[in-house]
């Protein structure tokens, strides 16, 4: 008989951590379908970036629980359009696409639903997975925030925001002059459901620079 895996003592921490996780049981009791939720609440009830009538991207989708906030606060006025490796199980106002967003197949798809127009807001909860190289995840990590920019300056309306989720250390400094370049206004956001040990922080762009390529411009 195989013998089960023993679990290492940083896995015993993180499982403690989980059980015990304030957050975790109340998205449980809430009938959200995991933790992050309650940091997209928490920045949206200081920002109020979620209001009906809205089309939003959600990148890094999986498994759905900015989603369903999204379609919350909308209340089955707008478009939700998801995409992640991973599949996202069906939401009410919500499209989905199980999908890698860094090929042209995944943009395709997001492109024809659009249809020429723009969106009011664009999430990226997007992480690659994790090699255990902190200087090489840490590049790939940003390697997705640009393709996220890169969609956002060129989709988002005139009065339209970004919200992306980055890592403090190598490639934040640059990254945050890159989203302040593009927008208007940019600011950090360390939403109480953060773990306090994690470098995890999220940068909001307000309003997309004139100056900055638009789709329109390209047709």
């Amino acid at each position: 008989m195989a013998q089960k895996p023993k679990r290492t003592k940083s896995g015993r921490a993180w499982m403690h951590e989980h059980v015990t996780d304030p957050y975790v049981k109340k998205a449980q009791v809430d009938g959200y379908r995991s933790r992050a939720a309650y940091k997209l609440l928490e920045i949206d009830a200081r920002d109020r970036l979620l209001k009906p009538g809205m089309t939003v991207v959600d990148l890094g989708a999986a498994p759905g629980s900015w989603c369903q906030v999204v379609a919350q606060r909308m209340k089955g006025q707008g478009r939700v359009l998801a995409i992640d490796l991973l599949p996202v199980a069906p939401l009410p106002g919500v499209e989905s696409l199980e999908g890698d967003f860094t090929e042209a197949a995944a943009l395709a798809w997001l492109e024809a639903r659009l249809d020429g127009g723009r969106v009011d807001l664009v999430l990226s909860d997007m992480a690659p997975n994790i090699s255990g190289v902190g200087l090489r995840d840490q590049a790939r990590h940003y390697e997705l925030c640009e393709l996220a920019l890169d969609f956002a300056v060129r989709w988002l309306k005139p009065e339209g925001a970004f919200l992306v989720k980055v890592f403090q250390g190598v490639g934040f400094e640059a990254f945050r002059r890159g989203m302040q370049a593009a927008f208007e206004q940019v600011a950090i956001r360390k939403p109480d459901a953060s773990r306090d040990r994690s470098t995890e922080v999220y940068l909001l762009g307000h309003r997309p620079r004139p100056a900055v390529t638009s789709v329109d411009e390209e047709v």
